[in-house]
């Protein structure tokens, strides 16, 4: 069994927060249109694949500003994350276990 480590409160409230950002981020971008800026669709059918896109209206200021403030703030998140002191108290070794199971400490375990 993975050992288990006594992370700081705010580590797991970062990490929280860099879950939830992520996915309010990766909402958004799926409901946006595919191009930032106007476009007209295309079709190519001579790749390896098919490629098709309607066109896209592009995104109003309004969406810009949302999608740049997640983006930084994932980016402030994950710097706090991965920057925090707790990482100094991990053996070098240890440390790709203990990032894992810090990304799953948010989930409940699982049924014995």
């Amino acid at each position: 069994m993975a050992e288990r480590y006594d992370f700081p409160s705010d580590l797991r409230a970062g990490q929280e927060e860099l879950h939830q950002v992520r996915a309010e981020l990766e909402a958004l971008l799926k409901r946006l249109p595919w191009s930032v800026v106007p476009l007209e669709g295309f079709s190519d059918a001579e790749g390896w694949r098919r490629v098709e896109r309607p066109a896209s209206p592009g995104w109003s200021q309004d969406e810009q500003a949302e999608v740049e403030k997640l983006r930084r703030r994932e980016h402030e998140l994950a710097v706090f994350v991965t920057g925090h002191r707790f990482w100094t108290e991990v053996g070098v070794g240890e440390r790709v276990e203990a990032r894992s199971l810090l990304k799953h400490a948010h989930e409940p375990p699982p049924p014995p």
